[in-house]
């Protein structure tokens, strides 16, 4: 076992890193600019959209093309909420309840079903979603959208309503992270993966494939929610574009670059759903899809596990790469083979008549 791997197994370590980490965070929007601090609010924005896709794809391997209508909805939710004059707190609990609630009962019907059947279900959640909006404009604003704002720091705080933001995303999606880490390093992780790999093992274990399937739905629909309202929180403004089926597989391969099966993977994935539009917009407006699809396709076949794995290829590699020049320097400067008693032995060159003298030839001659 390495140094590295040694220490990273002491708690402490974990304690003070995890520290530091806390730390930075909290100072870092003091010190950054203001889009710098926008930046990182949409990156935890769609982390905890993606993350909730990981549950119940990464870790219980069914099939969600429908995320972003819950990220859509819990936005709306909020969007109302607020122009209501609800408590802030119980915009938020309203966002996640209503997600969860419509969430369950889409996981109801499409738990039972399998394969191609739970995929046709959750595709029809964004394409339902988008006219559902328009044509409810007395609660969505119809096809101009909804605007609400409500993330203005308030005058005690003295800061900027970017680090105000800024500190709501990251309250709320640490929170989710710790939560979603908690919950799939415990029971019901292991009931995620027992489902994931191998459903009629997994219901000889006593463990039921439907109920886990509705749970880990319920639970990425609630994570949906969350997100919707950190969208609304960094964004004040939601359109039925926001539910669009192109955002949904988006979210899916942010979370398949990031990393399906990780937590950090789904930090990650928010990152990556952020930046490289940014990116492919910088290059080149009108190839932004293709040099996206190129992206993707790189990351797949150079990482199959998502960026969460590059540590571990790189350690690969290096291990490879050491042990093939070990191999090499040995045979370059490896000690020759050790010699025998007999190869030890002085050479015995033979010795010439001459300098024998007349009693030795004489016994050379003599002997058999």
């Amino acid at each position: 076992m390495n140094a590295v791997a040694a220490t990273a197994r002491r708690p402490w370590v974990r304690i003070v890193l995890a520290a530091v980490v806390a730390v930075v965070l909290i100072v870092a929007p003091l010190a950054l600019p203001a889009f710098a601090n926008q930046t990182l609010v949409r990156i935890g924005v769609y982390a905890v959209a993606v993350l909730g896709l990981n549950i119940v794809m990464g870790y219980t391997g069914q099939v969600n093309l429908g995320q972003i209508f819950f990220v859509g909805l819990g936005a709306y939710v909020t969007a109302y909420g607020v122009n209501h004059g609800w408590n802030i707190l119980l915009v938020f609990a309203a966002a996640c309840a209503v997600a969860g609630v419509v969430g369950l009962l889409v996981a109801l019907a499409a738990a039972r079903l399998g394969g191609l059947a739970i995929a046709m279900v959750t595709i029809a959640l964004p394409i339902v979603g988008v006219p559902l909006a328009k044509r409810l404009s007395e609660f969505t604003g119809g096809s101009q959208g909804i605007s609400a704002r409500f993330t203005d720091a308030p005058d005690w705080s003295g800061l900027d309503n970017d680090q105000w933001q800024f500190y709501i995303v990251l309250v709320v999606a640490a929170a989710a992270f710790l939560l979603a880490r908690s919950l799939v390093r415990g029971k019901y992780g292991r009931a995620f993966a027992a489902v994931r790999e191998n459903e009629a093992v997994a219901a000889s274990m006593g463990i039921s494939p439907y109920r886990t399937k509705v749970l880990a739905f319920t639970i990425a629909s609630i994570f949906g929610g969350a997100s919707g309202f950190l969208y609304l929180a960094a964004v004040q403004y939601t359109s039925p574009e926001t539910l669009s089926f192109g955002h949904s597989i988006s979210l899916l391969a942010a979370m398949v670059i990031g990393g399906a099966g990780s937590i950090a993977g789904s930090l990650l994935g928010g990152a990556y759903y952020v930046f490289v539009p940014q990116l492919t917009n910088a290059i080149d407006p009108n190839l932004t899809t293709i040099s996206q699809g190129a992206i993707l396709l790189a990351v797949l076949f150079l990482l199959p596990g998502g960026l969460v794995s590059l540590p571990r290829v790189v350690r690969r590699l290096a291990r490879r790469t050491d042990a093939a020049r070990g191999r090499s320097t040995g045979r370059s400067t490896a000690a020759p083979p050790a010699q025998t008693s007999e190869q030890n032995a002085p050479a015995r060159h033979p010795v010439p008549d001459s300098a024998l003298d007349g009693h030795e030839q004489t016994e050379r001659q003599d002997g058999p």
